[in-house]
């Protein structure tokens, strides 16, 4: 049965307006989830915010209940058994549902994404290495997608395989994937952020993205175009500090652009297994480590503070940019963000950045 600290926990996230970052904030100020549902409702007010209400307990306990049906378990951020990748990742979910086998978070994860019209070829690939990868001790990891992402997850289901879903665990997508669905569930690992039976929707997806990259220790693009989600996800993963990998194609292959545009901007060229492991080795890594260079902390002064507000645009930017550019403390700054993405004048997209509300 969940605790009073669970329920407020999942209560608090399911609270409209408190996002992943947003429910960080309030859990580094007042300690518990108990303790910052008590402040939500006067910082809402506080903001200019009306009709503002708390998520329903009643709901958030018929939520338990379902994952409790349907054999799930969940995981709360900040807890030991949560994923320490992904703990560390700044847009991080605050909580998630996992189905499956649970001991496979605790494994080396990469991460394989494509396209959904995947080639033959492509295909064939995607199968080989993530069979290769499994049994080398890799748990292989995507988005329950048709074309790569499914001929990934089905030949690492023997080893492992871990699905990271747009939509609720109870919600089979896409359709006609029932099988793998039922397979992952039982030999691999589900795994969602979202209410059980939500059915997925367009903007469910990058979040998607970000949790695999998040989840992962590198990522590799199989197929993809420019623009494409694995693209997405890609970027997420530099973003978060992740090893982007990407096999190369034919240049009259648009399914191919996205993989040749990745290699061009210095992501590990992957011909087989032998390559994957290579670039996770420990040398390599630590030879990266070692070449990166060190900030400079004169760049980081500020001599005059200007409003929040004011330096953002409508175009996402980076959260921590804005903090350093307006001057303040980064718990003053942070706490006007806050304000102002529940007052709804500020948006924050998958990647975790910030924009001016249309």
């Amino acid at each position: 049965m969940p605790t009073e600290e669970d329920i407020a926990h999942l209560r608090l996230i399911r609270t409209p307006r408190i996002g992943p970052k947003n429910f960080r904030k309030l859990i580094n100020t007042y300690g518990t989830a108990t303790k910052a549902l008590e402040y939500v409702p006067k910082m809402a007010a506080d903001a200019g915010v009306k009709g503002f209400t708390l998520a329903d307990e009643k709901a958030v306990l018929a939520e338990f209940s379902h994952g409790r049906k349907i054999g799930a378990k969940p995981y709360f951020l900040g807890r030991s058994e949560y994923p320490s990748a992904l703990g560390i990742a700044p847009d991080a979910p605050p909580f998630f549902w996992a189905l499956g086998r649970t001991e496979l978070l605790k494994t080396r994860i990469v991460g394989m994404v494509g396209a959904r019209n995947a080639s033959s070829l492509g295909t064939r690939f995607a199968r080989s290495l993530a069979q290769a990868l499994g049994e080398a001790g890799l748990t292989v990891a995507s988005g329950l997608a048709r074309g790569i992402d499914a001929a990934a997850h089905q030949a690492a289901l023997e080893t492992g395989t871990i699905a990271v879903q747009a939509g609720g665990l109870s919600t089979v997508y896409p359709p006609g994937s029932e099988t793998l669905h039922h397979e992952i569930g039982i030999s691999g690992l589900r795994l969602s952020e979202h209410n059980l039976g939500l059915q997925p929707q367009a903007r469910h997806f990058p979040r998607r993205n970000y949790v695999l990259a998040g989840l992962c220790e590198a990522l590799i693009v199989v197929e993809g175009a420019s623009g494409s989600g694995s693209l997405i996800t890609a970027r997420a993963a530099l973003d978060l500090g992740r090893e982007v990998m990407a096999v190369p194609g034919h240049p009259f292959d648009a399914r191919a652009s996205g993989c040749n545009a990745l290699l061009k901007d210095g992501a590990v060229l992957i011909r087989n297994a032998d390559d994957v492991l290579e670039a996770l080795s420990p040398e390599r890594q630590d030879a990266i480590t070692a070449a990166e260079p060190t900030a400079d902390p004169a760049d980081r002064k500020r001599e005059k503070t200007r409003p929040i507000l004011s330096l953002i645009g409508p175009t996402p930017s980076p959260e921590d940019a804005i903090i350093r550019d307006s001057g303040l403390s980064v718990s003053d700054a942070a706490r006007q963000i806050a304000e102002l993405e529940l007052a709804g004048q500020i948006t924050r997209d998958a990647g975790g950045r910030i924009a001016r509300s249309a």
